[in-house]
C-alpha cells in the first residue's frame, strides 16, 4: 500500500534550500521597488538647517510628492525640495560616476545610507514672470506686498532689488529670513530641478501634519 505522506527530512531540506534561493530576490525586488517609489512617487527627506524655522526643525522628516508637480504648476505658498543651486554642488554630482550615482540612490532609497544632502527645501514666493522686491522689511510681488502667514510675527525680510522672475523659473525663500541661502543669494531657481512639493511632515511623530 502506498502512503500519502512523504520522507519529512528531504522535504525539509528542499524547502529550506528553495527559500535560500527565494531571500535574494525578495530582497533585490524590494530595493527595486522602493527606488521605484522614490524616483517616481514620493521621497522622504530630513530637515538638515534652520532655514524654515519655525515650521520645520532641525531634523524632521518631510514626505515629497514627486507627482504634485505632473498634475498643476508651483504655487505661491508651496514648500519644494530642489536641487543644490551652487556650482559645487553641480559640478560634484556630474563628476560622480553613473553607476555609482544608480547605487547610491538604491541604497538611499532602502535605507541603508543616509540620503544626500544636495537638495534644498525652501518656500515659493515669486512665480515666473513675476518682479519680486524686498522693501521696508517685507516682499513686495508686481508692486504688492505678499501676505506671509507663515512667518513669525514680526519677521523682517532683508532689502532687494526687483527682480523679475523668467520663464520657468521660480523665487524661493527661506522662512527664517534672517539665517536662509535663498534666491536672495542664487537667483530664481530653474522648474527643472524641483524635486516636488513638500507634502506632510512625518517626524516626530507626535507633531505629523500636513504642509
Amino acid at each position: 500500500m502506498t502512503s500519502d505522506v512523504s520522507s519529512g527530512g528531504g522535504s525539509g531540506r528542499s524547502s529550506w534550500a528553495h527559500t535560500a534561493r527565494e531571500v535574494p530576490i525578495l530582497l533585490v525586488s524590494a530595493a527595486v521597488l522602493a527606488f521605484l517609489l522614490k524616483s517616481l512617487v514620493a521621497q522622504a527627506f530630513y530637515i538638515p538647517s534652520g532655514s524654515m524655522l519655525p515650521q520645520l526643525q532641525i531634523n524632521d522628516r518631510v514626505v515629497v510628492s514627486k507627482l504634485a508637480y505632473q498634475l498643476h504648476d508651483p504655487r505661491r505658498g508651496d514648500i519644494v525640495v530642489f536641487d543644490c543651486p551652487k556650482v559645487s554642488c553641480v559640478s560634484q554630482e556630474h563628476s560622480t560616476n553613473r553607476v555609482r550615482r544608480v547605487v547610491r540612490k538604491l541604497a538611499e532609497g532602502v535605507g541603508v545610507i543616509q540620503p544626500s544632502t544636495e537638495e534644498f527645501i525652501k518656500r515659493v514666493v515669486g512665480l515666473p514672470g513675476e518682479t519680486v522686491q524686498g522693501k521696508d522689511g517685507v516682499v513686495y510681488v508686481d508692486g504688492r506686498r505678499v501676505v506671509e502667514p507663515y512667518l513669525p510675527p514680526n519677521t523682517i525680510t532683508s532689502d532687494f532689488a526687483p527682480v523679475k522672475v523668467p520663464a520657468r523659473h521660480l523665487w524661493v525663500m527661506g522662512d527664517n529670513r534672517t539665517n536662509s541661502s535663498d534666491s536672495r543669494v542664487f537667483g530664481p531657481i530653474p522648474t527643472s530641478t524641483v524635486v516636488g512639493r513638500t507634502v506632510v511632515r512625518v517626524w516626530p511623530l507626535g507633531e505629523a501634519a500636513f504642509l
